[in-house]
C-alpha cells in the first residue's frame, strides 16, 4: 500500500520519545509539591537490543493526522501489516478485525500481539483486535517489530508484536477535544481532561461515533434486504499515574467501550462490548521492576440474514469471555554493558457461544452452547550486551499451556439435547527465543541480524465455534494443534544525510501447523493445521524531512507459499488466502510553524486470494487520503479530511458460489470527506 502525509511519521531502528523514556519536564504540580519527583507515565526504557528485530515507530502526530481517525489504517503506513479484511473497524465484522503481518495469511485471528501498555488487547474468545476501543488522542505512539519474539507476553507473538504506549504527561494538554462532520452523515465527537493531580496526573477522556454508513454490496448485487453498513460506538477511558517515590510510580488505566454495526442486510446485527481494566507498578531504581495485572471482560453477538429469504437464520445471541493476566519483570543490576531481563508472564481467558438456529418461517430448529478456556504461564531471561559499536542481544522464554474445558452442545428447540460432546484436556510446554546483533559500522550505518521461534495456541473461536458469511459456512475444529514459527532476518539501516534515514530489511519465515479455513466443498470449509506456510520477502522503508517538508514511504514484497501434504495436498505450492504479494504506503507532508499543515497519503495492496485454492481474486487497490489543517487561533484549528479522495473500488470479499451464480461480494470504504475543529 502507497500511502502521503504531512507529518514526520516513522522512524527506523529509533523509539519514540513516549517508548523511549526520554524524561520529559516534571509537572508544575509534581515540581510544586516535591521537586525531585518526575512522573513519566512511561515503561521502562527499551532495551538496546530492540532495533536488532528491526522496529519501527509511529509518532503520536501521525496517530493523530491521519484521514480516517482510525490507528487500524495509521498501522498501514508500516507495510506488510494486515487485517483479515481491507475493512476497518466502521464496516467489517468485528470477529473478522484479526492482525497479522509478512503474509503469514489470514484466518481473522491475530498472529500479531498487540499490546497497550504491556496489556494483551486481543479478544479472550476470539482473538480480534477491538480496534474501535482505541482512540488515536488517548495513544503516545506506537513500535512494531515484525517477527516472533519472547520476552513478556511471548506467546502468541508468530507474526510480531504492535505496542501502543499511553499518551504521558508530555502529551496531554488540560483540555482537548474535536468534532467532525462527514459523508453519510457521519459524526465523530471526542473529548479529554488530564490534570495534574498532586504528583501525578490523571486522564479522562470519551469518543462517540456514529454514520449510516455506505453500501458494501454493489448495486447489480442489491437485494430488497440491502441496507447500508451503519455503525455506532462509544468508549471512556481514565488514566492515573500516582507516584510513590522518586524512581516508583502506580500507573491505572480503565476502558469501557461498546459497539453496534450492520452489515450488507437488515438485520444482519453485530454488537462487541469490552470492560477492561489494569494496574501497574514501574520502578526505575538499581533494581527495576515492571510489575502488572489486568482483567478483561468481553462480549459478541452477531445476527446472520438469509440473502435468499431476506431471514433471520442464526442468532450468535451472546458470546461472554474473561481474560485476566499479569507479568513481573525485573532488571537486575549487572553492569553498564547489560541490560538483563528476567520475569514471568501469565494468561488466562475463557468463554462459551450461545447461537440459536432459525428456519425461514422464523422457527428456532437448534441451539447451540459451545466454549472453553486456554491459559499459557511463562518464564523469559534475556540480556542485551554492548560492546562498543556492536550490541547483542538474546532471550529464551519457556511457556506451560492448557487448553481446557472444551465442549460443544446442541438441544432442539424445546430444550432436550441432541448431541453433547466434551473434549478431552490438553497441556504442553513449549520453549521459544529469539537472538540478534546490531553493528553500528559507522554514524550512518548500522548492520543488523536475527533468528527467532514462537508459538500461538489456537483461539477459542477457532476450536469451537464454527460461523456463516454467505455462501460460506466455516466449521470449527476442536483437534486443532498449535503454530510453531522459525525465521530468520538480516537488514541494514542507513543514514546517508542528517534528515534522511533507509532500511532494507530481507526475511524468511516458516510458520509450521499454519491454521488455515481449509475448502471441503463450494461452500464449506473447515479450520485445519496446514503443514507449515513459507514467507520470505523484502521490506523498504524511508523517511526524508527538508524544511518544512516530510516524506514517508514503506513497501513490502512478500513470496507466500502453502506447504501440504494428504488430504490437503491440492494447496501444495499455493499462496495463502489473505496474503498479497506487494504492499505500500507513502506520505508527503508539509507543516508550518504557524500551524497551517497539508498532508496526502498512498496506499497500495496487491492482488491477493479470498480463498485457500486460489479460486477467487481480490484485486489490486490503489487509494489516495489527504488532510489539510488551518489554525484559527492559538488552540483551535479547522480540519479536512479525504479519504479515498479518487472513489477506488475497494474489494474487501469475493466469493464464487457456483458455475453460472452470482459472486458475492463486499466492498471497503468509498470516497468520505469529513470537515470539523480541533481544540489543543
Amino acid at each position: 500500500m502507497y500511502r502521503f502525509s504531512c507529518l514526520p511519521l516513522l522512524t527506523l531502528a529509533a523509539p519514540l520519545p513516549a517508548l523511549a523514556q526520554q524524561a520529559p519536564p516534571p509537572p508544575a504540580a509534581a515540581a510544586a509539591d516535591n521537586p525531585d519527583i518526575v512522573v513519566l507515565g512511561q515503561p521502562l526504557p527499551v532495551p538496546p537490543g530492540v532495533p536488532a528485530y528491526g522496529s519501527v515507530t509511529i509518532s503520536r502526530e501521525r496517530l493523530t493526522g491521519d484521514a480516517s481517525g482510525r490507528v487500524e489504517d495509521v498501522l498501514l503506513d508500516v507495510a506488510g501489516f494486515q487485517q483479515f479484511r481491507r475493512a476497518d473497524s466502521r464496516s467489517a465484522n468485528p470477529s473478522a478485525q484479526g492482525v497479522t503481518l509478512r503474509a503469514l495469511g489470514g484466518n481473522a485471528s491475530s498472529r500479531a500481539l498487540v499490546l497497550l501498555d504491556g496489556v494483551p488487547l486481543a479478544d479472550p474468545f476470539f482473538g480480534y483486535i477491538p480496534f474501535n476501543a482505541i482512540s488515536a488522542d488517548r495513544l503516545g505512539g506506537v513500535r512494531v517489530t515484525r517477527g516472533g519474539g519472547a520476552g513478556a507476553f511471548g506467546a502468541g507473538a508468530v507474526a510480531g508484536t504492535i505496542e501502543l504506549a499511553s499518551a504521558t504527561r508530555r502529551d496531554l494538554p488540560l483540555v482537548a477535544g474535536e468534532a467532525f462532520y462527514g459523508s453519510d452523515n457521519a459524526q465523530e465527537v471526542s473529548a479529554s481532561i488530564s490534570p495534574d493531580v498532586g504528583g501525578g496526573f490523571v486522564s479522562f477522556s470519551g469518543k462517540f461515533e456514529r454514520g449510516d454508513g455506505f453500501y458494501t454490496t454493489p448495486a447489480s448485487q442489491f437485494t430488497a434486504a440491502t441496507v447500508r453498513a451503519r455503525y455506532r460506538d462509544w468508549s471512556g477511558g481514565m488514566r492515573a499515574v500516582v507516584p510513590i517515590d522518586a524512581e516508583t510510580e502506580i500507573q491505572a488505566r480503565g476502558l469501557l467501550y461498546r459497539d453496534n454495526r450492520t452489515l450488507r442486510f437488515a438485520g444482519a446485527d453485530s454488537s462487541s462490548e469490552a470492560n477492561d481494566a489494569s494496574v501497574r507498578l514501574i520502578h526505575r531504581g538499581p533494581w527495576a521492576i515492571d510489575a502488572l495485572a489486568y482483567v478483561q471482560t468481553r462480549n459478541f453477538t452477531n445476527r446472520v440474514i438469509s440473502a435468499t429469504t431476506a431471514k433471520l437464520t442464526l442468532d450468535q445471541r451472546n458470546t461472554p469471555a474473561t481474560g485476566i493476566g499479569g507479568k513481573i519483570e525485573l532488571r537486575p543490576p549487572v553492569g553498564p554493558d547489560h541490560v538483563l531481563r528476567v520475569g514471568v508472564d501469565a494468561r488466562l481467558g475463557n468463554g462459551t457461544l450461545y447461537e440459536d438456529a432459525y428456519t425461514a418461517s422464523g422457527l428456532v430448529t437448534t441451539r447451540r452452547t459451545a466454549g472453553g478456556a486456554t491459559s499459557t504461564l511463562g518464564a523469559f531471561v534475556e540480556d542485551d550486551w554492548t560492546l562498543g559499536r556492536l550490541v547483542l542481544t538474546a532471550g529464551v522464554r519457556g511457556d506451560r499451556w492448557t487448553i481446557t474445558d472444551g465442549f460443544f452442545r446442541e438441544a432442539n428447540a424445546a430444550g432436550a439435547i441432541t448431541s453433547s460432546t466434551r473434549y478431552a484436556d490438553r497441556d504442553g510446554f513449549e520453549g521459544t527465543g529469539r537472538a540478534g546483533a546490531l553493528f553500528h559500522a559507522s554514524d550512518a550505518i548500522a548492520l543488523r541480524a536475527a533468528a527467532y521461534t514462537g508459538f500461538r495456541l489456537p483461539t477459542l473461536n477457532e476450536l469451537y465455534r464454527p460461523f456463516v458469511v454467505f455462501p460460506i459456512t466455516t466449521q470449527a475444529n476442536a483437534a486443532l494443534g498449535l503454530e510453531r514459527l522459525r525465521g530468520i532476518e538480516s537488514g541494514v539501516d542507513l543514514k546517508p544525510l542528517d534528515h534522511v534515514t533507509l532500511s532494507v530489511t530481507g526475511f524468511y519465515n516458516r510458520l509450521e501447523n499454519a491454521i488455515a479455513n481449509v475448502t471441503l466443498s463450494s461452500t464449506l470449509r473447515q479450520r485445519q493445521n496446514v503443514d507449515a506456510i513459507v514467507a520470505k520477502g523484502i521490506e523498504l522503508t524511508g523517511h526524508a524531512t527538508h524544511g518544512p517538508f516530510s516524506f514517508d514511504g514503506s513497501y513490502a514484497f512478500s513470496d507466500s507459499k502453502v506447504e501440504a501434504s494428504g488430504p490437503q495436498a491440492k494447496l501444495n505450492g499455493l499462496i495463502p488466502s489473505q496474503s498479497p504479494r506487494h504492499t505500500g504506503s507513502a506520505t508527503l507532508a508539509w507543516a508550518s510553524p504557524s500551524g497551517f499543515g497539508a498532508s496526502a497519503t498512498v496506499r497500495y495492496v496487491g492482488d491477493q486470494y479470498e480463498d485457500d485454492q486460489q479460486t477467487d481474486v481480490i484485486p489490486a487497490v490503489t487509494t489516495v487520503d489527504g488532510v489539510i489543517t488551518v489554525p484559527v487561533g492559538h488552540r483551535v484549528a479547522i480540519v479536512g479530511r479525504a479519504e479515498n479522495l479518487f472513489d477506488a473500488t475497494v474489494i474487501t470479499r469475493n466469493v464464487t458460489i457456483q458455475s453460472g451464480g452470482t459472486n458475492p461480494i463486499d466492498l471497503g470504504t468509498p470516497r468520505r470527506l469529513w470537515i470539523g475543529v480541533r481544540l489543543r
